[in-house]
């Protein structure tokens, strides 16, 4: 049965497509089955991935989809971590990776207009000459394509300040389920006309339509860049002292926590010994012509504290920015491991680190904490041994679903930047209504009455 589904999928999609652009080859199928999430269940091979290079082979693809009633999964370079594009069933991949362009830069306007296979840092070098950036910096900035960050609406360092990538994102060109393409949002930065579909399909995941083109807001290169870190006895008190920044009124671009167990884990990662000096080291940068202002005011915060502060112009900060931005301390090969993506008010941090640690000793499990506390985004990462006691795995899946649970309690949400995908599908009643969730399965059957735009993800 599936074979003569392949067959009539294969002669549809070849009628208008180049034959190299739909590919059967077992180890593409295998490569785009799947993003870095960890789920227990394995990816099922779809019946083939397409690279369209351009528009109309993307409304090609979803037209033939919607005829013979086929699920499509779009994806970039599958850096997520929540199983968004994780194939359980009959599928086919629609991998944009090759829809790469910048189309356009408008310095003036302070605009990009880019194709979704574009990669973040491209973007940011292309505009780097005209002192222009593009805010939204994932930790797979790198890699990590805009059309995959727009879909899962990804965050980063810089969210303290410039917020996360639907804050720059201003218009969309998708292509509905049945081949049509709408344009959605506006050209400038304010705009009031209508309901804000843009906002609708960016964090969408790919279940209401695929995102062709984008114009995003591009912001001012810092003219200076002030990186402090400080170090603090404890973790709760290092969350108090991010507290005190914001009291202070200061608002720094990157603003972030590591715990002092990934603090060890990064030591052993980079030869350092930052370990040895304190238990828990917050990050800041200030940027801007009132970044020495900021660094200023930030050591007056702390001149009386118990606080190891870096020296002004000091470059272990830097590094330690970049080290906190491509590590999460995550190398324990020999252990069961599963980390976490929760945002909660401020003003409920310290509560919620130090519930999280009774529950740790509790379930027997360790625990390591990075955090982009600037705007309450955590990420505790739990682990434990095997054999190292009775049901570890057991044990493991309480801790992280009692974490999930007490920050909704504080106030909070099950994903702060990485997306609901499949690993949080399960968690997501606990915040929402039963009348919010009938809403949403509205909106996806109102835009894909045949459920064929990544089924089963997000909501």
């Amino acid at each position: 049965m599936v074979s003569d589904i392949q067959a009539n999928l294969f002669e549809k999609l070849r009628a208008k497509l180049p034959a190299a652009l739909v590919v059967q080859d077992e180890q593409v199928l295998a490569d785009n089955s799947r993003d870095f999430g960890q789920l227990s269940e394995d990816p099922i091979p779809p019946l083939a991935v397409v690279f369209p290079e351009s528009v109309e082979q993307v409304q090609h693809v979803m037209k033939v989809a919607t005829e013979l009633r086929i699920p499509v999964i779009s994806r970039g370079a599958g850096t997520g971590v929540s199983g968004g594009i994780h194939v359980r069933g009959v599928a086919v991949v629609l991998n944009l990776s090759h829809m790469n362009r910048i189309i356009e830069i408008r310095p003036e306007d302070e605009v990009a207009v880019v194709e979704p296979g574009v990669i973040n840092h491209e973007l940011n070098s292309a505009v780097e000459e005209y002192g222009l950036m593009y805010a939204p910096d994932p930790a797979s900035y790198k890699m990590s394509t805009l059309g995959g960050n727009i879909a899962t609406n990804a965050g980063g360092l810089r969210c303290a300040k410039y917020g996360v990538t639907r804050d720059s994102v201003l218009s969309l060109d998708v292509v509905l389920s049945d081949g049509r393409l709408i344009r959605v949002g506006k050209n400038t930065f304010k705009g009031v006309a209508g309901y804000d579909l843009t906002a609708l399909f960016t964090g969408s995941e790919g279940t209401l339509g695929v995102v062709v083109r984008a114009v995003v807001r591009l912001r001012y290169l810092p003219v200076d860049e002030r990186d402090i870190s400080l170090l603090f006895p404890t973790l709760e008190e290092a969350v108090h002292g991010v507290q005190l920044i914001a009291r202070a009124r200061i608002q720094p671009a990157i603003l972030e926590l590591i715990d002092h167990a990934t603090l060890t884990i990064l030591d052993e990662q980079y030869s350092t010994s930052y370990s040895l000096s304190g238990g828990a080291m917050v990050l800041a940068r200030l940027d801007g012509y009132g970044a020495i202002r900021e660094e200023e005011a930030i050591r007056k915060v702390f001149v009386n504290r118990d606080v190891e502060m870096s020296a002004g112009g000091a470059i272990e900060a830097t590094q330690l920015i970049e080290m906190r931005r491509t590590s999460r301390g995550d190398t324990k090969d020999d252990a069961y491991r599963t980390g976490e993506d929760v945002a909660i008010p401020k003003s409920r941090m310290v509560e919620y680190v130090r519930r999280l640690q009774l529950i740790a000793n509790a379930e027997r499990v360790d625990m390591r904490m990075i955090s982009h506390v600037g705007d309450g985004n955590l990420h505790p990462t739990f682990s434990v041994t095997p054999g190292d006691g009775d049901e570890p795995l057991v044990r493991l899946r309480r801790a992280v679903e009692s974490s999930v649970r007490i920050a909704i309690e504080l106030g909070g949400t099950i994903t702060g930047e990485h997306g609901v995908g499949l690993i949080k599908k399960d968690w997501l009643p606990w915040e929402q209504s039963e009348e919010v969730m009938n809403l949403q399965r509205s909106i996806k059957n109102l835009l894909d009455p045949l459920n064929i735009l990544n089924p089963g993800k997000a909501i």
